[in-house]
């Protein structure tokens, strides 16, 4: 049925019936929807001569989303009655509902008003005539065209700058959990901007690559449009698995990775592009000049000497040379490595290549990704492929696994003078997270896959001894420092007995332990947890020298005199409260949105220290919190209904991985340790501190980590006066401990 001003309805249900079929391919719904719209679109615009109906950004590429924008142009030749004309064809699309961004204007104002806006100007060089006078449309685009050949190169700027704030705006695509594939960096606006410098003829398109990746991209918009039946742009945790399943991956993460390549090959083409046209601006030649054996700079980029022939080391030696220089490497030098492998063991020379590239810091991350889209990275190193694109789903980790890795050598690179041993900390940097993606625990299959490594690449087996052992406890001192007591000699024997008694291992994991935290996100590295860390490398190395450190008293006098009254003492970011009520002060703490790290009780006096943060904002007032603890810790019914309605409003976010106990009889003093990981929740302390109290035994100490959505809640117990804790109470407390990690409804 064709659509006519009086007909608008079926512009929607047109639309409509296309959008939601769910047989129809990404490529064939969205070459069906522009046919659609061209055909229904047409005859909205009146017979009239010097007018003409033009499709502008998706719609003119033909590749329009079902619930998407339609952008159109109606340029004229500067006839009296163009406002009537207009309203004949814009009312019927307003009023079918349909989002339309337009303009009406002359060919002379379009081309001025793309010469001042560059969203403007990258919509209509793509410029597409549908109805009316075709060839006007055809005089407009060829006129942009034509202005943007001649102002694009001294418009690069603006380019780069709106890439950057869609950087800061939306961030990398991809990197992130659920990226916005329209606009994130990486996204479908670089791909218009990447097609608008090769209209400029300064740069190709990107070739196959970028043109899958786009298709990618518009596949997985146009399926988030389909299910949503609606505009929906960013890849949405909840639709990631079913997306897949239609877009024929694997599972969510298959997809996520996908996209997540697709991302990294936009933007690289992105920036090389803009990083060659800058480096030719200059129009002079430029003389070759040496950089390193059998590497020059030239013409803006590195390249091979003359008489130099592609090895393994003179790659590595070229991109340090890169990284050092801050000129990209020259793409046909890049290829001509495509075929080159480096024998087992290393040289000597290629091991000192490497270690000088992963020295370079913060230019290394550009360096890898020009290395990795090229293919040649991994021939570098093999089980990089398995890291590749691997999200990592736990929302405190900013980036995939592969460039997590490169950020923390970057990180690494900047303690080089920190550590005896720099190079093994590179090294460490490096693999710590290699095996990630394989199943089962990433620290042991990463220490495996780091032997043979370091095998490959030659590494003395002492010093190979070192970092396959960084790479199998490179969670040891953070996990330890926020899981354990740090006052209790058994948490301080079970560090060293790892170690194996190596200070230079500890060195080495206490320096990785910063940079593995500081690349991973603000969620998982702050100043209360490198201040622990800190503690625990000096408890730690004490232990290692044989010196003992004097025992800090647990409790100072005034919160010893704290325990013959019925007081709460606030001091900043601790609170004592007199009396064994861990359960209820957790409680109340939840009522504040303040979260426990640390706890510690003394059963004899009894007193409890706790030491809490706020979960958002600023801490509350101190006067306030007093006056609560006092008044709940005496009145349970009254704070249980404040915490109901309190954790109603803050439910288990749905796909949380199940809750998990776990007992350790050999890691404190006088106590055994039970730890509950689950997912993060108001009152969730509160609750298992209860079950603990209920189940009949005696809670020593607390401490809690809490990593983005999920927290690892560790207590120091024991059974009457016994530290063990026989079985059959165990599975009566697993159990307890399980059902009050649930929310209640």
């Amino acid at each position: 049925m064709t659509a006519t001003p009086s007909e608008p309805g079926s512009l929607r249900s047109g639309r409509d019936a296309i959008a939601t079929r769910p047989e129809l391919s990404g490529a064939r719904r969205r070459r069906l929807l522009s046919e659609f719209y061209d055909q229904q679109l047409a005859p909205l615009l009146p017979d009239a001569p010097g007018v003409a109906l033009v499709a502008v950004g998706s719609l003119a590429r033909n590749e329009p989303a079902p619930y998407g924008d339609i952008d159109l142009v109606i340029v004229h030749n500067g006839i009296s009655d163009i406002g009537k004309i207009a309203d004949q064809v814009l009312y019927p699309l307003w009023d079918s509902g349909i989002a339309v961004d337009h303009s009406v204007r002359t060919i002379a104002e379009s081309t001025k008003m793309a010469e001042q806006d560059l969203a403007v100007v990258l919509g209509l060089i793509a410029a597409r005539p549908i109805a009316g006078d075709l060839e006007l449309g055809i005089e407009l685009r060829s006129r942009v065209r034509a202005s943007w050949r001649r102002t694009a190169r001294r418009r690069l700027a603006d380019m780069a700058a709106a890439a950057r704030e869609r950087l800061d705006r939306f961030g990398e695509l991809a990197f992130l959990l659920e990226p916005d594939v329209k606009n994130a960096f990486g996204g479908l606006r670089e791909i218009q901007a990447l097609q608008g410098l090769a209209i400029a003829q300064l740069a190709d398109a990107g070739g196959a690559a970028v043109t899958s990746a786009r298709d990618l991209l518009l596949d997985v918009r146009g399926e988030l449009h389909h299910r949503a039946g609606r505009s929906l742009d960013r890849l949405v945790q909840q639709e990631q698995g079913q997306l897949a399943k239609e877009l024929g991956y694997g599972d969510a993460d298959a997809l996520l990775r996908a996209v997540s390549d697709a991302g990294r090959t936009i933007a690289f083409s992105w920036t090389s592009a803009l990083g060659r046209i800058e480096s030719a601006g200059g129009g002079r030649r430029i003389r070759r000049r040496p950089l390193a054996d059998g590497v020059v700079a030239h013409g803006g980029e590195v390249t091979l000497a003359r008489d130099a022939r592609p090895t393994g080391d003179l790659l590595l030696r070229l991109a340090t040379a890169s990284a050092t220089s801050g000129l990209p490497m020259s793409a046909f030098t890049v290829r001509s490595f495509t075929g080159v492998r480096m024998p087992t063991p290393w040289p000597v020379a290629a091991r000192q290549a490497l270690l000088a590239l992963l020295e370079t810091g913060r230019p290394l991350v550009d360096v890898v990704e020009t290395l990795d889209r090229a293919g040649l990275w991994v021939n570098l190193l093999p089980e990089w492929e398995q890291v590749r694109c691997l999200p990592q789903r736990d929302p405190v980790h900013r980036f995939t696994v592969d460039r997590h890795l490169v950020e923390t050598v970057v990180g690494a690179a900047e303690r080089v003078r920190e550590v005896a041993r720099p190079d093994l900390l590179l090294l460490a940097a490096l693999l710590h997270d290699i095996g990630k993606g394989r199943g089962g625990d990433h620290s042991v299959i990463g220490a495996g896959l780091a032997a043979t490594i370091v095998g490959r690449l030659g590494l003395p087996t002492d010093d190979a001894t070192l970092v396959v052992g960084a790479v199998r406890h490179h969670l040891l001192l953070p996990d330890t420092a926020t899981r354990r007591d740090l006052d209790d000699p058994a948490t301080i024997a079970l560090v060293v007995d790892a170690l194996d008694g190596s200070a230079e291992l500890l060195e080495i994991l206490g320096a990785l332990a910063i940079v593995d935290g500081e690349a991973t996100g603000p969620g998982a590295w702050n100043r209360w947890k490198a201040g622990l860390v800190a503690d625990l490398v000096r408890r730690v190395r004490h232990a290692l020298a044989g010196t003992a450190l004097p025992a800090a008293p647990r409790l100072s006098a005034e919160q010893r005199a704290l325990a013959q009254t019925d007081e709460v003492l606030v001091r900043g970011s601790e609170v004592t409260v007199a009396g064994p009520a861990l359960s209820r002060a957790a409680g109340v703490f939840a009522l504040h949105q303040l979260d426990v790290r640390r706890a510690t009780v003394d059963a004899e006096l009894p007193v409890a220290v706790f030491s809490v943060q706020p979960r958002f904002g600023r801490p509350p007032d101190a006067a306030r919190l007093r006056a609560d603890l006092i008044r709940f810790l005496h009145d349970p019914a009254a704070l249980r209904t404040r915490l109901a309605s309190l954790e109603r409003t803050y439910p288990v976010a749905a796909g949380s991985p199940a809750p998990q106990v776990l007992w350790f009889d050999d890691e404190a003093t006088g106590a055994t340790v039970v730890e509950l990981r689950a997912p993060n929740t108001i009152g969730l302390l509160h609750r298992v501190a209860q079950a603990l109290e209920q189940a009949g035994v005696q809670i020593r100490a607390a401490r809690i980590s809490t990593l983005g959505s999920a927290v690892v809640d560790a207590f120091y117990v024991r059974s009457g006066q016994q530290p063990f804790v026989p079985p059959e109470q165990r599975e009566r407390i697993t159990t307890g401990l399980l059902a009050a990690a649930e929310t209640p409804s």
